[in-house]
């Protein structure tokens, strides 16, 4: 089917004419570029997020998406020292912060923004002054009804750098975007797989999948990093026999929270040799075709591949153009749905040779920001970098001076370009151990040498 067919399938099987047309009046232009923005990164959507240590400190990342004279909005405070940090040090402008309120739920920051009069008045009063754009972590319907409120209030131009709902759980839901990977592609593009509401029909479907490689999992549709996941090995499940399968799959919906309503997907869980992912921005109607923004290898950790870092790829010239045709066949089907905004896709190389999607991220994610960042930094050519989470006992309690203070002056300037490393989200830093880093090298092999021997020496953890 060619992406134009698939297109018109999708539309009219989701009824999407008529779901969008609300939001019309509210998605993003190119006449839109340029205008004022507050960035929020609101993670309500995305189940099992509540459960990573120090999550609502993230927010944060956002700022490094604001230019001057944006703002963004988070629930917790910047370490101090931050802000300075990042205006100062890595020459990111002057950006405001507005402080909210999420209250039960300290992810949901959409929500608590709705709630909070003074400041819907403060962005208001932006639109006013010559329009305001709303540029989300994710397009979620409450992200939309922020810009609706926004735009009423003021009677002034809001647009929303995202898609609207429909759109963003077609990219985000992995039923969803199984479907229209078959509907463009065709068949051989995915790992084999079941889906179902059925738990019975899920421990059947496990069976039946560990006949055809050595381990299968359980997959949740729009978890994110891999967290929605839980791998088996087939031939311990088939020792099970169907009971004990069936226990297993009721285990797994008991500890996800499924409510019996939805979708889960069984799939052959494939051996890879890389896997690596495509970074797209997908502009508005007008503003061309999807750009390839790079190609990067994603470190994962442990059996079910939970996201922990990436750098830009090292893989054979062959193997990334097919990877980028594909991936760029779904990227110019999703912009012909209404998608506006970042957008990437995971994919595994097998050892066959073959290539196939995983999942898509419709959404900024743990590749796209530091991305992002780098980018800013270096407008004329990205240099070898890695982006890593780190974590380590020995850092809890430090505050991000104080990690400054060890880096000395390692640490990136963006006025002189000395420096290695550029760091960010620290929120989790002094009571968790926890934060991100990007290591600046002259080649692949340099950047390898920051991470794994000048980083543990610069933090005193080695």
């Amino acid at each position: 089917m060619t992406v134009d067919a698939a297109v018109a399938e999708f539309r009219d099987r989701l009824d999407l004419e008529q779901r969008l047309r609300p939001f019309e009046s509210l998605r993003y232009r190119a006449s839109d570029a340029g205008t004022t923005a507050v960035h929020l990164d609101d993670f309500a959507a995305i189940p099992f997020l509540d459960g990573v240590s120090g999550v609502e400190h993230y927010q944060h990342r956002a700022r490094l998406r604001a230019r001057s004279g944006d703002v963004y909005v988070a629930s917790t405070s910047a370490p101090t020292g931050y802000e300075r940090y990042c205006r100062e040090v890595l020459g990111l402008g002057a950006v405001g912060l507005l402080a909210v309120d999420p209250g039960g739920d300290r992810l949901a920051i959409a929500s608590a923004c709705l709630a909070n009069r003074a400041l819907l008045d403060r962005l208001g009063a932006l639109a006013r002054r010559g329009g305001l754009v709303v540029e989300p972590f994710l397009g979620t319907e409450a992200i939309w009804d922020l810009a609706t409120a926004v735009a009423a209030g003021a009677g002034a131009r809001v647009g929303v750098l995202a898609p609207p709902p429909p759109v963003t759980w077609i990219a985000n839901d992995k039923a969803n975007f199984e479907d229209l990977v078959n509907a463009v592609l065709g068949p051989g593009f995915l790992p084999e797989s079941r889906r179902s509401a059925s738990a019975e029909a899920l421990a059947r479907a496990l069976l039946e999948l560990s006949e055809t490689g050595p381990s299968v999992a359980l997959k949740r549709l729009r978890c994110a990093s891999a967290m929605g996941n839980e791998v088996f090995e087939s031939e311990a499940l088939r020792r099970h026999g169907f009971p004990g399968v069936l226990d297993i799959v009721r285990g797994f919906l008991e500890r996800t929270g499924w409510e019996g309503d939805e979708d889960v997907l069984a799939v052959c869980w494939e051996r890879a040799t890389s896997s690596p992912s495509t970074q797209w921005w997908l502009p508005p109607p007008g503003g061309g075709a999807p750009i390839l923004s790079g190609v990067y290898e994603q470190i994962l950790a442990g059996e079910e591949g939970v996201f922990v870092g990436s750098r830009p790829s090292g893989l054979a010239a062959e193997v990334e153009e097919r990877i980028v045709f594909q991936s760029g066949q779904l990227a110019a089907a999703l912009q012909r749905l209404g998608y506006v905004g970042r957008c990437s896709f995971d994919h595994l190389v097998l050892p066959d040779g073959r290539v196939v999607f995983t999942e898509c991220n419709g959404r900024w994610g743990g590749t796209s920001t530091p991305m992002n960042l780098v980018d800013r930094l270096y407008p004329a050519a990205r240099p070898p970098y890695q982006a890593q989470a780190v974590v380590h006992p020995r850092l809890v309690g430090l505050t991000f001076q104080q990690l400054l203070a060890r880096f000395g002056d390692a640490v990136h300037e963006r006025g002189s370009g000395a420096g290695r490393f550029l760091l960010y989200n620290v929120g989790p830093l002094k009571q968790f151990g926890k934060f991100d880093v990007v290591a600046l090298g002259s080649s692949r092999s340099h950047v390898d040498e920051l991470m794994t021997v000048e980083l543990p020496r610069l933090l005193g953890v080695s």
